[in-house]
Formats: C-alpha cells, sequence, structure tokens
C-alpha cells in the first residue's frame, strides 16, 4: 500500500462494517459558471418555492446529461451499446489505479503505452476490472472556463488526454474504463479514437474527476455512480474513492 499523506479537507474518515476508510471525493460541484464542451450547456438552478412562500425549499434542475463530473455510457456512441441505466453495479465500484503524468502534461498531451507500462513496473500489474484514472492536473484550472476549455484562435479546445495506443493496451488489460481531469479523454481530437475504441468495447468513461492528487496509485476503490436514467446515454456522478486506512 502506497503511505498516504492526509489532508482534512479533502478526506473523511468512514467506518464500513470493521474497517476504517479514508474518503476522498473525485466530484466537482455543479454550478452556472462550471466549464461544459461547447460553452453553452451548464448547470440551472431555478429555486421554485421557498421557505418564506411555502414553508419549504423546492428547486428546479436544468442542464444537459455531460456536464461536470460525468459518465459516457457505450450507447453515447453506439446504438447497441449499454445505456446509462445498464451499466452493471459491479463495474460502478471498483479498484481505481491512479496514472499520474501531472509532472511533464501539457495543453496537447497525450498518455502513451509507456505511461501504463512505466506505472506497472512501479506498483504491479494492472488487475482485470479496475478503472483506470489520469491526474494530469488540468483540473487546477476548473474555476476558469476559458483556462479549462483553452480554445485557441480557430476555436479549437487544447487539453491533455488518451493515446488511442494507450487506450488499446489498456483494453487489453480487460480494464472497466478510464477516466480524467478533463473534458475529453481526446484532448484535442474531434473524430474521437478513444471513445470509440473504449466505449465501442462496452466500457465506460468518466470526465471530469478532481482531487486526483490526493488519490493513492494503487490500493484505492472507486464507487462512480450515475443517475439510473432509462435510455440515458450520459450523467452526471459523485465519484467518491474509499482508501483503505
Amino acid at each position: 500500500m502506497v503511505p498516504l499523506i492526509v489532508s482534512l479537507n479533502t478526506f473523511r474518515k468512514i467506518q464500513l462494517f470493521d474497517r476504517e476508510y479514508y474518503a476522498l471525493d473525485l466530484t466537482h460541484k455543479l454550478n452556472p459558471n462550471i466549464p461544459t464542451w461547447n460553452a453553452s450547456c451548464g448547470f440551472e438552478s431555478e429555486t421554485v418555492l421557498d421557505y418564506e412562500m411555502s414553508g419549504v425549499l423546492v428547486k428546479k434542475y436544468k442542464c444537459h446529461a455531460g456536464i461536470g463530473t460525468h459518465m459516457d455510457a457505450p450507447s453515447h456512441f453506439f446504438n447497441d451499446g449499454l445505456n446509462i441505466a445498464q451499466i452493471p453495479l459491479e463495474k460502478l465500484i471498483v479498484p481505481v489505479c491512479k496514472i499520474d503524468v501531472s509532472p511533464r502534461a501539457h495543453s496537447d498531451y497525450m498518455l502513451s503505452k509507456q505511461d501504463i507500462v512505466n506505472y506497472e513496473k512501479h506498483y504491479g500489474s494492472i488487475k482485470p476490472n479496475t478503472l483506470i484514472v489520469a491526474d494530469t492536473g488540468w483540473s487546477s484550472r476548473w474555476s476558469d472556463s476559458d483556462s479549462y476549455r483553452n480554445e485557441d484562435d480557430k476555436g479549437n479546445m487544447h487539453f491533455p488526454g488518451y493515446s488511442p495506443e494507450c487506450a488499446s493496451y489498456l483494453l487489453d488489460l480487460d480494464i472497466v474504463g478510464i477516466g480524467i481531469d478533463t473534458l475529453s479523454p481526446d484532448g484535442s481530437d474531434k473524430t474521437f479514437p478513444v471513445h470509440k475504441l473504449l466505449l465501442g468495447s462496452s466500457k465506460y468513461i468518466i470526465e471530469n474527476l478532481t482531487n486526483l492528487a490526493d488519490l493513492p496509485p494503487t490500493g484505492a476503490f472507486i464507487i462512480a455512480l450515475p443517475l439510473k436514467i432509462q435510455d440515458g446515454a450520459e450523467s452526471a456522478i459523485r465519484a467518491l474513492a474509499l482508501i483503505p486506512k
């Protein structure tokens, strides 16, 4: 087990049966100013009833499915793929391995197969049914939508992602899916090869993760639960890491 330096600002102790864990929230808060793919499908919150009117607070939320920390189901790209409600629970509560490329990541950095090979040399083989998450350090830009989206003068966004070669290698390891702290694992590639590889293999993708710097490289579990939306292709999630004390 990798040693863990606990920050009380990001971790909470929880007790499950006879074992104690640190719980780490990997989820961004939703609000109207969050960065989004097209800069216009953000989150809206409207008060329907308030305490003064009725003694209760009732809100109405409006948003696209793929905002904030969210999950893409196979049906997001493939008509015959699993939808968000069909992803088995045993695929959503799994071991998680963190690939830390933040020291060298830049706006067009793509995780390579060698990044995974180097990780396995240091931490051991990646087991089947594991979620792989990439820590690129990009979530530090979340509070500045322009910086997070990082558009050039032609309107193309630039942020780190996974290379297709890396995605193919991970598929050979029989992972459950991948996650990243950016808007897309494809970076600026709008042909979406990594989406197609992962979702076409019945895996899922998690985008816009946060607090990955506090996640150990190995030894933790993740709980990543989407809304159970019939025929849904995407869903906001609450992603939580459980780290044995």
